[in-house]
């Protein structure tokens, strides 16, 4: 296939892909070949995506779930390089890529589900192509390549993408599987979400690279990088190493650059590393002022448009959340359940001797 960006945009010289400026303002000769509806797809995506987020976070206030970890910023990268995807394709995320999960089929009422600790949030249903939120950074990078690996082996037509943060990529688990991908010549996309901050540390005190996506060339592998704020840029880049792969051209990394607006988590004062200034320049940058830019200029956005929006993804989002709080606790034996089809010796020990205990304090 013919390459518009992978091969076209030389990450050592820090060259980066982007279709539509902070203004919102489109490159028409590189924009994709979306239609109206699917660009007002997308932007309701953004919306609802941010909603979402922000419930989390207010629910990890009120004490309803655990640590939260927002993405609000990083909807571009994450809607964009999701819709790039057909649905029989496997996505493999990070803890924090609750958008494109969203977008790729996971029910919103399991990702409440998976905030409130019940492992019914991990049980994928049988026709969305997710894996569960990897928790241990970086480690999810080689279960994607294990799944390309497959497809591969199977002769079928799916491609694996993986998701991870600039931190990730200091991990010897993300360079491994990259490695292993490239030689094994896999359909694997990795997607790097260049935040600017592995937790507290900044990009520029982690690597002396110019660009993340350099390091793809040591594998052998394109490497690319793109507006990570810009929803039309990283669809279009993504979906060309996504047919790349599909049609045995090997894997491809991208790097989307884009930035945390909120905390890494609910547990963590970002004010202790980073500027309010730095935030406030990336403010002028989000994604979902960009995208609404756009489309406004092209006829396609109203207020009364936004508010309708607005107004039923706020009921969504609160019916999902009803549904997921209807569930009775999980027992605590459960945790006994999901790692061996088959229980080992020492969990039924293990398991036995849990239930003792509760027998026992519960006759107290």
């Amino acid at each position: 296939m013919t390459s518009r960006f992978l091969e076209r945009c030389d990450p050592l010289k820090g060259e980066m892909v982007q279709i539509l400026d902070p203004q919102g303002v489109c490159d028409e000769a590189a924009r994709p070949g979306l239609s109206d509806e699917e660009l007002r797809k997308l932007y309701r995506q953004m919306v609802l995506s941010r909603l979402i987020d922000r419930k989390g976070f207010s629910l990890q206030r009120q004490g309803r779930i655990g640590t939260y970890a927002q993405f609000e910023g990083q909807e571009a990268a994450q809607i964009g390089s999701a819709y790039a995807l057909r649905k029989d394709d496997w996505m493999v995320p990070s803890y924090r890529d609750g958008a494109a999960m969203l977008v790729h089929g996971y029910p919103l009422a399991k990702f409440f589900m998976y905030l409130m600790g019940n492992e019914e949030g991990n049980r994928m249903p049988d026709d969305v192509r997710c894996l569960p939120f990897a928790i241990v950074v970086g480690s999810q990078p080689m279960h994607a390549v294990g799944l390309a690996w497959a497809a591969k082996m199977r002769r079928e037509s799916s491609v694996a993408i993986t998701y991870f943060g600039d931190g990730a990529t200091s991990q010897g688990d993300v360079h491994e599987a990259m490695n292993f991908a490239s030689v094994f010549q896999v359909p694997c996309v990795f997607i790097c979400e260049n935040n600017q901050f592995a937790i507290s540390m900044p990009r520029c005190r982690q690597s002396a690279t110019r660009t993340l996506a350099q390091r793809a060339i040591g594998y052998g592998m394109p490497g690319v990088v793109v507006d990570g704020n810009d929803l039309l840029a990283v669809y279009a880049v993504t979906r060309e190493a996504a047919e790349r792969a599909r049609a045995g051209g090997g894997p491809a990394m991208i790097e989307a650059v884009t930035y945390r607006l909120g905390a890494h988590t609910t547990s963590d004062d970002p004010t202790r590393y980073r500027e309010d200034a730095e935030v406030a320049e990336w403010r002028k940058k989000d994604p979902i002022e960009r995208f609404r830019r756009f489309l406004e200029a092209r006829g396609l956005w109203t207020r009364e448009w936004e508010e309708a929006l607005r107004q039923e993804g706020s009921a969504q989002v609160e019916a999902a959340l009803e549904a997921a709080e209807k569930l009775p606790p999980a027992e605590p034996d459960e945790i006994f359940r999901y790692t061996f089809q088959e229980p080992t010796p020492q969990l039924r020990a293990q398991s036995q001797t849990l239930r003792e205990a509760l027998r026992s304090e519960r006759g107290k």
